[in-house]
């Protein structure tokens, strides 16, 4: 029995590590844990460089955690592991109203809106000059993202517009760097990433390969955003991987949330520090050149965090508050 006790208690002290470390204090310094992605995507490259802009100009220390992305890193916040988190506009909508990915675990709507800080283009990768078109994946092995995950989600409505459906096609669940590795090995012939352009994993790939990124046309972009208004038409010029021309495509937002609990002078801390060193963050990461308040201060489907709300009100911008 004794045994079992102190089992128990070990068990207990590991499990509420990952709160106590992270958690965030009010008044005085605090630490907070922000779940980003896979550590060969933007995600994680421009959370790091946030995280330690944050640590080094505030009280509050943040830490970057490599995670498996949007989904994960709410999921994780629900758990009190992460107090914020990098997730899609989309999945962050799924989450709130409890649909897509949370239609079974429900709705998770203890988080708020810190800011939308750039654009996650819907990057679909490939070596093979015989794939012009989306039309042209059917029968072709395709890695969609990890099952479940808001890459595999954004997958299935690009393939939807055209009419093809995951029966349609060979599909892997991979990661964005297992997917370029698979891409490189020829064990795949395509690949969707949904992150910022450039993402390291593709750029790494176009180092070595001839990459070629696959476009959405007009017709099938208005079909895709009739069912799905979340995404916005998007252009990846041809010099960001060397690619033969542009990439015409979709994106849906990247947005940086917080847990309800976090203080607010913590998520005033990190709002205030992003937008107060806009050009030393660009220094250091391209997304940084795509911080804009009118953007960050943008949206409309989760309410914003109290700390964030004060940040934006100082810059004249008033935003729906939780």
């Amino acid at each position: 029995m004794k045994k079992i006790l102190v089992l128990a208690a070990i068990f207990a002290i590991v499990f509420a590590m990952p709160l106590i470390a992270g958690g965030a204090s009010e008044g005085g310094s605090s630490t907070l844990r922000f779940g980003t992605g896979g550590d060969q995507g933007t995600y994680y490259g421009f959370g790091n460089v946030l995280a330690q802009k944050i640590s080094s100009e505030t009280d509050t220390s943040v830490v970057a955690v490599v995670s498996a992305g949007s989904q994960d890193n709410i999921e994780m916040m629900d758990m009190g592991s992460y107090q914020l988190g990098f997730v899609q506009t989309d999945v962050m909508s799924y989450a709130y109203n409890g649909t897509n990915l949370f239609a079974q675990t429900g709705a998770i709507s203890d988080f708020s809106t810190v800011a939308a800080l750039y654009m996650e283009q819907v990057q679909i990768v490939t070596l093979d000059p015989s794939i012009k078109t989306v039309a042209d994946l059917k029968g072709k092995t395709v890695s969609i993202g990890s099952s479940g995950s808001g890459v595999y989600y954004n997958a299935l409505d690009i393939l939807g517009a055209y009419g093809i459906t995951e029966d349609d096609i060979n599909p892997t669940y991979q990661s964005f760097g297992d997917s370029v590795d698979a891409l490189q090995d020829g064990k795949i012939d395509a690949a969707f990433v949904v992150a910022g352009a450039p993402t390291v994993a593709v750029s790494t790939l176009a180092t070595t390969h001839d990459v070629r990124l696959v476009s959405i046309d007009d017709e099938h972009i208005d079909i895709l955003l009739e069912s799905s208004p979340y995404y916005s038409p998007y252009t990846i010029e041809a010099e960001v991987y060397g690619t033969d021309e542009d990439c015409q495509t979709v994106a849906v937002g990247a947005v940086v949330i917080a847990r309800n609990d976090v203080s607010e002078d913590a998520v005033y801390d990190v709002v205030s520090t992003i937008f107060n060193n806009k050009d030393a963050i660009a220094q250091s990461h391209d997304k940084g050149n795509e911080l804009d308040l009118a953007f960050a201060s943008s949206i409309t489907t989760v309410p914003y965090h109290p700390g964030a709300a004060k940040y934006f009100s100082e810059q004249g911008i008033e935003v729906p508050v939780n």
